[in-house]
C-alpha cells in the first residue's frame, strides 16, 4: 500500500508521526522523535534561520541531526564530506556564501575562519522547540572530485526525495515488519544521503556507517539492529562478502549503485542471499536517481529509453543522458558551467552498448585508457575477469610498453577459496599459473586482442575511495 500523505515542507515534518524510528551510529544513537522535543544544537536553530550553513562534522549522526533541524530553517545547507581537505574550506565557504558553520569539532581542532557564526552540535538535549520562519532550503552537495576539483551541486528536498515517494510502503513496513535501512555509504555523499532520506521520509530506522570501522564490525552492527534494506557500491559489497561476518545479516532488499554492477557481483549476491531482492540503481549527484533494475541482470532493458515515471532517458553517441525533475538545480558559482545541455538533459558521462535489446555499461567517458592508439574502458575488461569463479574483484590499468606505448594490466583479488576453484594438481605457484592462463583465455574468447591483459598480478586488496568506488589512476 503506497503512502498517500502530502509531501512535507521540510525534513522535520516527516517526524511528526514517527514512532520507534532510530539513527544508530557506531558510538551513539538517537530516537529521531527526540528532535520534536529538543535540539542537537548548542544554540537555538533560529540562529541559523535564513543563513547559508556549512555542516562540517566528524560524526555522521551529528550531520543527520543537523540536516533534520536545519532544513526549512537555513537558506542553504552545504554538506561537507569528511575527506574534503582543509585547504578547500576557504573556497567552499566563499563560493557558497557560508555565514554559519555547524560543527562537532572543538574550536582548537579546526581553524574555521573568523567572522562566520559557529554553532556547536552534539547529542540531543531537551529544549523548548520553536518554529523559525520557513525557508525553501537549498541542499549543496560536493562531488567526489575523483577527476579534479570537487564541484558544488544544488538540490532541494523535492529533487532529492522525488524518486523516493513512488516506492514507499505505508508506515515504513516490510511485509508488516519495520524497515531498517543500512548503508556502506557515508550520508554526506549523494548515495548515502539518498538512503538517509529514504529512512526519514519512510518512517524507518537507519544504521549509519563509520569511517575507519572494520567491515566485520559494521556487519555485526547491521545484524544486531536487524537490517532489512542495505545499500552500497559493488566494491562495498565485494569487500563485505570477503568477511565471515557477511553471514550475520540477511537483508530482504539489496541495493547497488555508484559503480557498474557486472554479472559476477549480481550472481554472487544472489547465491549468498538467495531470499533477497537485488536492485541496481542508476544515480549521480547531478542526475539524481534515474531508474532501478530488479531483474538481477547486468545493464538495463532497452525499453527504459524514452519517458517513464517522469524520467526521460536517451542514448546519444553511446552516452547516457537523463532529464527529469530529480536532477540537480544548478552548480554553485560559475566554475561548474551548465548542468544540462540545450535540451535540458544531464550528460552522465556513462558509455553504454546495445546488445540484444539491452544496454550494457562499458565505462566512464573520462576513464578511457589508450592501448596502442585504441580506446579501452577498464570496466569492460574487469567484468570479464570478474566472471572467473576464483576472482573476487579486479582493477584494470594501462602499463607502459616500448612497442605499443601501453598494454592492459590487471590487479586481481582472489576469493578466499580461490585455488580450490582452479582444478588440477600442483602447488600454489603452479595453480596460480594455471589460473592466469584461464583468465587470459576467457579474455581472448570475449574481447578483442588489444583488450586482453598482458600482465596479471594477484594482490591482497584494492584501494576503495571514501565514496565507495575503486581508486583508479589518472591517465593522460
Amino acid at each position: 500500500m503506497k503512502m498517500s500523505c502530502s509531501r512535507p515542507k521540510s525534513l522535520k515534518d516527516c517526524l511528526h508521526h514517527a514512532g520507534g524510528q532510530y539513527l544508530w551510529g557506531a558510538v551513539a544513537s538517537c530516537a529521531t522523535g527526540d528532535l520534536l522535543r529538543g535540539t542537537s544544537l548548542r544554540e537555538s536553530p533560529a540562529v541559523c534561520a535564513g543563513r547559508s550553513v556549512l555542516i562540517a562534522t566528524r560524526s555522521q549522526l551529528a550531520t543527520a541531526l543537523a540536516l533534520i533541524e536545519l532544513d526549512g530553517v537555513a537558506r542553504r545547507i552545504v554538506i561537507c564530506p569528511p575527506d574534503v581537505p582543509m585547504a578547500r574550506f576557504p573556497s567552499v565557504i566563499r563560493e557558497a556564501e557560508v555565514d554559519a558553520i555547524v560543527s562537532d569539532y572543538e574550536p582548537h581542532d579546526h581553524a574555521f575562519p573568523a567572522g562566520v557564526c559557529r554553532v556547536l552540535c552534539g547529542s540531543v538535549q531537551p529544549a523548548e522547540t520553536t518554529t523559525p520562519e520557513y525557508h525553501s532550503t537549498e541542499w549543496v552537495l560536493l562531488t567526489s572530485g575523483s577527476t579534479g576539483m570537487p564541484k558544488m551541486i544544488v538540490h532541494n528536498l523535492a529533487s532529492l526525495t522525488e524518486p523516493i515517494w513512488p516506492s514507499l510502503d505505508d508506515g515504513g513496513r516490510d511485509n508488516g515488519n519495520p524497515v531498517v535501512w543500512g548503508t556502506f555509504y557515508d550520508i554526506r555523499r549523494y548515495g548515502g544521503l539518498q538512503i538517509f532520506l529514504r529512512a526519514m521520509v519512510g518512517n524507518s530506522s537507519l544504521v549509519l556507517s563509520s569511517a575507519g570501522e572494520p567491515v566485520a564490525e559494521h556487519l555485526e552492527r547491521l545484524g544486531k539492529h536487524g537490517v532489512t534494506h542495505l545499500s552500497g557500491t559493488p566494491s562495498h559489497w565485494r569487500h563485505a562478502l570477503m568477511s565471515a561476518a557477511a553471514r550475520k545479516i540477511a537483508p530482504h532488499y539489496i541495493r547497488l549503485s555508484g559503480e557498474i554492477a557486472d554479472q559476477a557481483i549480481l550472481n554472487l549476491l544472489h547465491s549468498f542471499y538467495p531470499a533477497s531482492q537485488i536492485s541496481q540503481a542508476f544515480a549521480s549527484t547531478e542526475a539524481g536517481v534515474a531508474f532501478e533494475v530488479k531483474d538481477c541482470l547486468a545493464g538495463f532493458p532497452a525499453s527504459y529509453s524514452g519517458k517513464q515515471n517522469g524520467v526521460e532517458i536517451r542514448v546519444v553517441n553511446d552516452s547516457l543522458q537523463i532529464r527529469s525533475d530529480r536532477i540537480a538545480l544548478r552548480y554553485v558559482g560559475d566554475a561548474g558551467g551548465s548542468l544540462t545541455n540545450g535540451d535540458g538533459f544531464v550528460e552522465t558521462g556513462d558509455i553504454v552498448e546495445l546488445r540484444e535489446n539491452r544496454y550494457y555499461f562499458l565505462g566512464r567517458r573520462n576513464g578511457i585508457i589508450n592501448i596502442g592508439g585504441l580506446k579501452v574502458y577498464p570496466e569492460e575488461i574487469e567484468a570479464v575477469i570478474n566472471s572467473h569463479p576464483a576472482v573476487r574483484m579486479s582493477l584494470v590499468t594501462a602499463r607502459r610498453n616500448p612497442i605499443t606505448g601501453s598494454v592492459v594490466s590487471a590487479d586481481i583479488v582472489l576469493k578466499e577459496t580461490a585455488l580450490k576453484e582452479v582444478p588440477g594438481e600442483g602447488d600454489v605457484p603452479e595453480r596460480l599459473a594455471k589460473f592466469r592462463k584461464e583468465v587470459v583465455e576467457i579474455c581472448r574468447q570475449r574481447l578483442p586482442a588489444h583488450k586482453v591483459p598482458a600482465t596479471l598480478r594477484c594482490v591482497s586488496e584494492l584501494r576503495v575511495a571514501a565514496a565507495g568506488k575503486l581508486v583508479r589512476p589518472q591517465h593522460a
